[in-house]
């Protein structure tokens, strides 16, 4: 039975989604829940933008200055989409909704180096 090729959305650039996997390659989901139970900043009940999205979205805003946030999560979240479900909705929150999730996260998670430190870890566990 023959399958159905994957393909990139149209006007998609390969190096959105290749810049995702770096990014969870050296931050991994593991050590960023780590961060986040460390630091009392888990997602306490299931919200449009969890944690660990506004974590890698912050991130992403480091890497891609120039873009505004919202273009910056469209472009992580319909990465995630790609990988996960090309078919499924995707809906991006606005302005206000990025800020919020921001400033629910905090500073702590990403303080000198913490992200960093445990990514480190988890990748020496795994040797």
């Amino acid at each position: 039975m023959a399958r159905t090729v994957a393909e990139l959305p149209p006007g998609a650039r390969i190096t959105g989604y290749i810049s995702l996997g770096v990014i969870t390659k050296t931050f991994p989901l593991s050590s960023i829940g780590l961060v986040l139970s460390n630091t009392a900043k888990s997602s306490v009940r299931q919200r449009d933008l969890p944690a660990q999205v506004v974590v890698y979205c912050v991130i992403a805003l480091a890497l891609y200055m120039q873009s505004s946030y919202r273009e910056v999560l469209r472009c992580l979240l319909e990465a995630v989409q790609w990988l996960r479900d090309p078919s499924a909705a995707m809906r991006v929150a606005g302005k206000s909704g990025i800020s919020q999730a921001r400033t629910r996260l905090g500073w702590e998670p990403l303080q000198n180096g913490c992200l960093w430190r445990y990514s480190l870890s988890a990748e020496e566990d795994l040797s």
